[in-house]
C-alpha cells in the first residue's frame, strides 16, 4: 500500500532524519518510494495503514497521511490513473451510509473557492454514494497540487496532482500544546517546542526511557521528552537560572512571578510524574554516576554568545591556602572559560560512558558555515552519527544538530579546533564591514561568505 506523507515546509533538514528515527523507534520499515527533504511530500510503501498510523503518532514534521490513490504528472496523466484505481476495494468508504468531504490543498499557489470546487467536481467519477458533511465528516479525502518552487513562474498546469483517502495527521497540535507564549517559566534561550519535538523524535524517547539534558537551562528540551514518555532529569551551573532568579526574558516583564520554576512548567502540562528534577553543577566535573544508565543524552550547549561558557576553576595558585571552613556553606566557587572545544570533548566522552548501548545523543554544535565539513564533525569510537541536520543561522554561521548512537567501543572523543571557533569568528563580517553587495556575490558563488585566511586575521585584529 502507498502512502503519502504531506509536511510542513519549515526545518525540511530534519524531515528524513526523524522518519529514520521513528522507524528504528517503532519497528516500521521504510521503503521509499519518494524520499525528498526538499518536495513537500514523501511517500512510503507499507504492509498496512496500522504503520502508517504508527508514523504519525509521533511525527511533527507531518501535516497529513493519505492513502495514495493516485497521482500524475498533469491533469490528464492524474485523471487517466486515478480512473483505473480499483474502488470497490475501497468500497467501505464509499458507501451510502458513509459521510465524506474533499479537502483540497495546494503547494506555492493559492487556490480560490471556485477554482476547488472546480477539481472536486472534477472527480465526479469516483463512486462516492454518501452524503457530504463538511463539518464532521467520517471519512475525508485529500486533492493536492503541486506547483513548483519558483512563485514568479508558475507552470501553466500542476507539475504534480495526487488524492487519496485521509489516513489522520501528525503531532502538530503538540507545538500549539507546548508553546512558550503560554509557558510559566522561560529564559533567554529557551528552546521553541517545535525543535525541542523533533530533537525528542531523534533521540528515540519513549515511555520509560531516561533522558538528561547536562545543560538544561530552562527545561525547554526536558518538557518535549516528557511530553513524548521520557523520564528526564537535568544539571546546570547556572543555579540563578534552574532557581527562576535571573532576570525576566518576557517584555514588559519586569520581576519574576513567585511561583515561576522549573516544575512549574511540568505542572502545567500535566508531566510532573515523568519529572526526576535537576540539579546545579559542573559539567566539566560531572557529578553524574559514571557507568551506563541513560537511554538519551538531548541537550543545546552554550555558546558564549547570548550565554556565556564557564566551568568551575580558577588562575591563581590555591595549593598552599584553602577555604576557611566556617565558608564553606555559601562559598561560590570561582569560574573560567569552558570553550566549545573542551566542552564538546567532555560532552562526547560522558556521553559514551553514559548511554546504554543503542542509546542516543543529540546536541546543537553552532559552527561558522564555511568551516564545515563533514570529515571535521566530532567523533568517538564509541558513538555513531547517526544524523547530520543543519538550520542556517544567517550567511556566516548555522547550527548543526548531531544525532549519535552509542555502539560498542572504547576510546575519547576527537573534536576539530578549527570547527569550534565559533565565539572567535562570530563577529567577523561586522568588523570587516563587508557591503551587502559583496555580501550577496559571495553567498550566491559559495553559499557562505568564503571569508580568506588573510581577512580573518585583519578582521580579528579590528574586533
Amino acid at each position: 500500500m502507498l502512502f503519502l506523507f504531506w509536511c510542513v515546509n519549515e526545518h525540511q533538514q530534519f524531515r528524513l532524519a526523524e522518519f529514520e528515527s521513528l522507524s528504528c523507534l517503532l519497528d516500521v520499515p521504510l521503503v521509499w518510494v519518494f524520499r525528498s527533504s526538499e518536495h513537500p511530500w514523501v511517500i512510503l510503501d507499507m504492509a498496512s495503514q496500522k504503520e502508517a498510523v504508527r508514523i504519525i503518532s509521533r511525527s511533527i514534521s507531518v501535516k497529513y497521511c493519505l492513502h495514495l490513490w493516485a497521482e500524475g504528472n498533469s491533469y490528464q496523466e492524474f485523471h487517466t490513473n486515478l480512473r483505473k484505481f480499483p474502488f470497490q476495494e475501497q468500497a467501505k468508504w464509499l458507501s451510502e451510509n458513509i459521510s465524506f468531504k474533499v479537502h483540497v490543498e495546494s503547494f506555492n499557489r493559492k487556490i480560490s473557492v471556485a477554482e476547488q470546487l472546480e477539481k472536486i467536481e472534477s472527480l465526479s467519477y469516483i463512486p462516492l454514494q454518501g452524503p457530504v458533511s463538511l463539518n464532521s465528516p467520517q471519512v475525508t479525502f485529500s486533492y493536492f497540487e503541486f506547483h513548483g518552487f519558483d512563485r514568479n513562474n508558475l507552470p501553466e498546469e500542476p507539475l504534480k496532482i495526487m488524492f487519496g483517502r485521509l489516513v489522520g495527521e501528525g503531532q502538530r497540535e503538540k507545538i500549539t500544546k507546548l508553546s512558550i507564549k503560554k509557558r510559566k517559566f522561560i529564559g533567554n534561550t529557551t528552546m521553541d517546542p517545535q525543535l525541542s519535538l523533533l530533537m525528542a523524535n531523534l533521540g528515540a524517547v519513549a515511555a520509560g526511557r531516561v533522558v538528561l539534558d547536562p545543560f538544561v537551562g530552562t527545561g525547554s528540551l526536558l518538557v518535549a521528552a516528557a511530553e513524548f514518555g521520557g523520564l528526564v532529569l537535568g544539571g546546570d551551573i547556572d543555579y540563578l537560572t534552574l532557581h527562576a532568579r535571573t532576570r525576566p526574558s518576557r517584555v514588559g516583564q519586569k520581576v519574576r512571578a513567585e511561583d515561576e520554576s522549573m516544575v512549574a512548567n511540568f505542572e502545567q502540562y500535566g508531566l510532573t510524574s515523568q519529572y526526576l528534577g535537576v540539579i546545579a553543577g559542573d559539567f566539566s566535573q560531572s557529578p553524574w554516576r559514571d557507568q551506563p544508565w541513560l537511554d538519551c543524552v538531548v541537550t543545546d550547549p552554550p555558546y558564549g554568545i547570548r550565554e556565556g561558557t564557564t566551568r568551575v576553576g580558577t588562575e591563581k595558585d590555591f595549593s598552599t591556602t584553602s577555604i576557611p571552613e566556617e565558608y564553606l556553606d555559601t562559598h561560590v566557587p570561582e569560574k573560567v572559560a569552558y570553550t566549545l572545544q573542551q566542552l564538546v570533548t567532555d560532552l562526547l566522552n560522558f556521553s559514551a560512558r553514559s548511554l546504554r548501548v543503542g542509546g542516543r545523543l543529540v546536541y546543537w554544535l553552532p559552527v561558522i558555515r564555511q568551516n564545515y565539513r563533514p570529515d571535521r564533525v566530532p567523533s568517538h569510537p564509541g558513538l555513531r552519527l547517526v544524523a547530520d541536520c543543519e538550520q542556517v543561522l544567517s550567511s556566516h554561521t548555522s547550527r548543526r544538530l548531531l544525532v549519535m548512537e552509542r555502539v560498542e567501543g572504547e576510546g575519547k572523543a576527537t573534536v576539530s579546533k578549527e570547527l569550534t571557533m565559533f565565539k572567535e569568528q562570530f563577529y567577523l563580517p561586522v568588523a570587516g564591514n563587508i557591503s551587502r553587495k559583496e555580501r550577496k556575490e559571495r553567498i550566491k558563488e559559495h553559499g557562505h561568505l568564503n571569508l580568506s585566511e588573510q581577512e580573518i586575521q585583519q578582521f580579528t585584529k579590528q574586533l
